[in-house]
């Protein structure tokens, strides 16, 4: 389930850069609804995801908030990557 999160967390990521691309003038407006909607969706599946997660996981309603945080601040999800490798790294040497 974390890899599935990591993958949306990525995805959602790389899509809120190509949406503030438009907002730059790198990509015509005239993609703006078919970026917006991909985006949407990738950022409810990101929620809905991380609450899973979280739960599974154990984690704080703390470290869910910065999750969510992390979502709504552009690069952020590259730091979530590499703290969500070390998690599952960790998880994967615990299961051995």
């Amino acid at each position: 389930m974390l890899n599935v999160f990591r993958a949306i967390s990525f995805l959602e990521g790389l899509s809120y850069l190509v949406i503030l691309s438009v907002t730059l003038g790198v990509i015509d407006r005239e993609y703006v609804f078919v970026l917006g909607m991909g985006h949407g969706v990738l950022f409810m599946l990101y929620l809905l995801f991380s609450l899973i997660v979280s739960g599974k996981k154990g984690w704080s309603v703390g470290r869910w908030l910065l999750l969510f945080l992390a979502s709504l601040v552009p690069f952020a999800f590259i730091p979530v990557e590499i703290v969500l490798s070390k998690i599952e790294k960790t998880s994967v040497v615990d299961d051995k």
